[in-house]
């Protein structure tokens, strides 16, 4: 048997997750309310320390400055963490009386703590608990935490350059200009931003307008200087210099709302030789155009509610529940793959759906009373309202409809993914971003319905939702493979491709020796991305717009 660990690298090299650099930063600024001081007399010196969990070990991460004799401190320190939406990141802020004469902790000097995921932190966008001491609520005492996204700005600007009476540098014919703008970066080395096309034989160009990130601008810096060439393109490839200019992103802003920004293009051997030398040319912005591109915490901590679905495979491949072969087996002490999968993929998706209820499905079986095969029973037998209340609710749908069901076939999942996809596309009609669908499906074999299947992905690829699919037992699941599109783009039937790839698929037994966080980690990893690429490509921005974001706008 391999190594759990090489297990685990081998599924998360395949999956391409290990490589995926932090999805972002997190600032986390604390503050505390009505906390009391062991000594009445006297008022506390508050410092709060935050932890976090590791393999079950709690570690300190940082602290906050210590603020003297204070029952309401607001910290100026800032927490600042890596956020990955695919992990519960456990966290807990210590709040301890901090004397002047040592900077150690000692028991007597816990003023109570609080226990959380950074999830829910972001979802709420502020979080407010009560501090427990030794489970004990600690008096009236509290404590509040703010997140706010660390600005990766990224944000892309859109730009058109002309110029007019460009240095000739041809004999036979006119210039054939062309425009570089680079960022001069801290160390004073040159980073090429963007290079125009050539315009032929023409000393009064219009060049194509062209996007350019922010970051890749001026990394943010509005004043960061941006030195522009103009060349004279030569097919030699030793293109003659026209001249250049500098500017910087705050100048050429002045270009917004239909305004101009114009720079001499200089020619700085001409200026130093000829007396009368003005310039080489004109070089003409004649627009700027800033495009937000909001990221997935702008639009979680707008308000847009994760809704989370879960569907489960009772066909008869999966073996009699009585028998402890079966995939569906309920032993005393081990949770079967079933409840392993879900749980890992659930616990993750619940901090960021406020009620906390989640509809849950069956599909492939004979359900009472009439016993008739159904492909999207509700697990809990209430048509009208399917939801169970949290993870531990459909777990426990899941393991009392177990003894009521007849397992049977075939397995189709085009009418789970249609019926999810039905509540997704009643939510486009709000054109607002407020809630996400991902749809969790549990199966334990190749779906007999792959036609229809792919017909319904392709259709839920222009919705606001994402299909999980985990492949439990062990299956041949190579044709599972195709309606993940990773590797070429899913086609409909009828040769229509998917708007968007959001179907993920992972087959469990990679997990099998691997931590549960493993799981969650591989199949939630992309959903970031397909809820931004959903919104930005529909143009939709989040829902409120935070005072946290508009401080990460740059500001005019």
């Amino acid at each position: 048997m391999k190594k759990m660990s090489n297990i685990y690298e081998s599924a998360a090299n395949t999956l391409g997750i290990f490589n995926s650099p932090c999805l972002t930063k997190v600032e986390l600024r604390v503050a505390c309310k009505g906390i009391s001081d062991r000594d009445a007399l006297s008022k506390p010196d508050p410092c709060v320390i935050l932890k976090m969990q590791s393999h079950g070990q709690w570690f300190e991460v940082d602290r906050t400055e210590v603020i003297r004799t204070c029952i309401n401190p607001v910290f100026s320190k800032l927490f600042t963490v890596d956020f990955y939406f695919e992990e519960v990141q456990r966290l807990r802020f210590e709040v301890h009386d901090i004397s002047s004469n040592h900077n150690g902790l000692k028991e007597a000097d816990f003023l109570g703590g609080m226990e959380c995921t950074l999830g829910q932190i972001v979802s709420q966008r502020k979080l407010s608990k009560s501090l427990l001491k030794h489970g004990n609520t600690a008096g009236k005492s509290s404590i509040t935490v703010i997140a706010e996204e660390l600005s990766g700005n990224d944000d892309y600007v859109e730009l058109s350059f002309s110029a007019r009476k460009l240095d000739d540098k041809d004999f036979f014919s006119k210039s054939d200009p062309f425009l570089e703008i680079f960022r001069v970066n801290d160390d004073a080395t040159q980073q090429l931003v963007h290079r125009t096309e050539v315009v032929m034989n023409n000393l009064n160009p219009t060049w194509k307008t062209f996007k350019v990130s922010v970051n890749s601008l001026c990394s943010g810096d509005q004043d960061r200087r941006l030195k522009c060439i103009v060349w004279d393109w030569d097919s030699n490839g030793k293109h003659d210099f026209i001249g250049e200019f500098s500017s910087t992103f705050k100048e050429m802003r002045g270009a917004m709302e239909g305004r101009q920004v114009q720079w001499e293009c200089i020619n700085p051997k001409y200026k130093a030789k000829k007396k009368n030398y003005k310039n080489s040319g004109i070089v003409i912005l004649n627009q700027c155009k800033i495009h937000k591109m909001h990221s997935f915490l702008d639009y979680i901590m707008g308000g847009c509610q994760i809704q989370f679905t879960v569907a489960i495979d009772f066909t008869a491949s999966n073996g009699d529940p009585r028998n402890s072969c079966s995939l569906h087996y309920i032993h005393p002490y081990q949770p079967n793959e079933y409840l392993k999968a879900l749980v890992a993929v659930g616990e993750i998706c619940q901090d960021y759906d406020s009620d906390k209820m989640f509809p849950a499905f069956g599909f492939g079986a004979r359900i009472p009373p009439e016993y008739k095969v159904s492909h999207d029973f509700a697990i809990n037998f209430n048509e009208d309202n399917p939801e169970c209340a949290g993870i531990q609710g459909v777990v426990e749908a899941y393991q009392s409809c177990l003894p009521k069901l007849q397992l049977y076939g075939p397995t189709n999942i085009a009418p789970i993914i249609q019926k999810v996809a039905k509540s997704a596309s009643e939510e486009t009609n709000t054109k607002e971003a407020s809630q996400y669908f991902i749809l969790l499906i549990l199966t334990d074999g190749v779906i007999t319905d792959m036609a229809d299947t792919r017909e319904a992905i392709v259709h839920a690829s222009h919705l606001p939702m994402s299909v999980i699919i985990v492949g439990v037992g062990n299956a041949d699941f190579s044709d599972m493979q195709m309606l993940d599109g990773d590797d070429g783009i899913l086609r409909s039937p009828k040769g229509e491709p998917v708007l968007r790839d959001i179907v993920q698929f992972v087959p469990f037994r990679n997990f099998k020796h691997a931590s549960p966080a493993a799981l969650a980690k591989s199949v939630l990893a992309e959903v970031p991305n397909q809820v931004v690429d959903y919104y930005n490509g529909k143009g939709i921005k989040p829902k409120c717009v935070s005072e946290y974001e508009s401080s990460r706008t740059l500001a005019p």
